[in-house]
């Protein structure tokens, strides 16, 4: 089993701050110190991880709030790729509505050389935080349908030398690509697609993306999305595959630690999950198709009740403990849904530098090559078990 830590680089003590200035009330400036000193710790601990054995380095795209600070998840790994020499590299994900999708294409392929044979895992998504989409000056009405003609843009320029296209947003005539992708049917192959809402799993799997699980509910409620995704590709002729897995993960040299970190940090990033995606507001239910987000948010009370059940269900479902108990949930995990990959975010929230390198070192110390000797079973067959 292949496994890989995600950076977020997350500026969670600024959301106050943020907010306040936000609605217009009286907040001071922001202080640059503080974005210049969590970039530059996660940038130091990143270039550590090929070291302690670690098989591939992701990271997210996100804008605007203090939730995460990595703008540009390519240009990120394009550091990592010059200054890494054995660790794959992987989005999680590049939001396909926020950008013109020959340009990703054409950054993909970049990154593809410059990784000198190792290998790109682009995961993509649509986003559904209404903050994002306004300050890039996107409708949100249109991120269905800015995904699925993105995505279909984007493997036709890694894969035909000239290709057309007419969309109901993109259009595009005589279009080619330079330089041309090396391996183009491998980076399509890994091409990952990572949803919010059940009802988004197919629209990825049609098209002949791989399952990129980042959970945000009990693990046992993914299996319906996977057989909906399984469907989906059966549908279009393509067959099952192995999804990746992400979660968060703390291991500390005893229980008690452990749980006091865990219990203290993972809530924070919950925290900053809510707050970033609005999971509590009524904007949802005008907004074309985010139908599931709507549903939700009717159910919830307040920001504060919503950021409360999402830092307990975080706790109960990723994973944290002992480097034995860490051993044992993921391997639960491994059998449960037969990944390829674990994808892990080591640091999050308010969490010192201190603290997330001491678990990250723990881990590859005394987890990690429990996990490289995990096997990876054959994908799932969903629809066998589903008719």
């Amino acid at each position: 089993m292949r496994c890989g830590i995600t950076l977020f680089i997350q500026g969670y003590q600024d959301w106050d701050r943020y907010e306040a200035a936000e609605k217009g009330e009286d907040a001071p400036p922001i202080d640059p110190e503080l974005d210049r000193k969590r970039f530059t710790e996660e940038l130091d601990s990143a270039l550590k991880l090929e070291d302690l054995g670690y098989d591939s380095i992701w990271t997210v795209e996100h804008h605007v709030s203090p939730y995460t600070m990595v703008t540009n998840p390519i240009q990120l790994l394009t550091y990592l790729a010059g200054a890494t020499s054995r660790v794959d590299l992987g989005t999680m994900v590049t939001v396909v509505p926020w950008h013109h999708p020959v340009r990703i294409a054409e950054d993909i392929s970049m990154l593809q050389y410059v990784l000198r044979g190792r290998q790109p895992f682009i995961g993509f998504g649509r986003g559904a935080a209404r903050r994002e989409f306004g300050q890039l000056g996107f409708d949100m009405n249109e991120s269905k349908q800015r995904f699925a003609e993105g995505v279909e843009i984007i493997k036709l320029a890694l894969t035909q030398e000239r290709f057309s296209y007419d969309g109901e947003i993109h259009h595009f005539q005589d279009v080619t690509l330079r330089p041309r992708p090396l391996d183009p049917q491998t980076l399509i192959d890994n091409l990952c697609f990572s949803w919010g809402s059940p009802t988004s799993a197919p629209v990825g799997a049609r098209l002949g993306l791989r399952p990129l699980v980042i959970p945000q509910k009990p693990w046992d409620q993914y299996h319906d999305d996977l057989a909906e995704f399984a469907r989906a590709r059966a549908e279009v002729g393509l067959p099952a595959v192995n999804p990746k897995i992400h979660m968060c993960v703390y291991v500390g040299e005893t229980e008690e630690q452990a749980r006091e970190n865990a219990s203290r940090f993972i809530p924070e990033y919950a925290d900053s999950a809510t707050r970033n995606y609005e999971t509590y507001s009524d904007h949802f239910a005008t907004t074309k198709g985010y139908e599931h987000y709507a549903s939700v948010a009717r159910t919830v009370a307040s920001k504060e009740v919503m950021s409360k059940a999402m830092g307990e269900s975080y706790l109960a479902n990723h994973v944290w403990g002992t480097p034995d108990q860490c051993v044992a949930k993921l391997r639960t995990i491994a059998e449960q849904f037969h990944p390829d990959e674990f994808m892990m975010v080591m640091r999050y929230g308010n969490m010192p530098q201190d603290v997330a390198e001491a678990s990250t070192e723990l881990f590859a110390r005394e987890v990690l090559p429990a996990v490289h000797e995990m096997p990876v079973g054959e994908p799932i067959e969903y629809l066998a078990a589903t008719g």
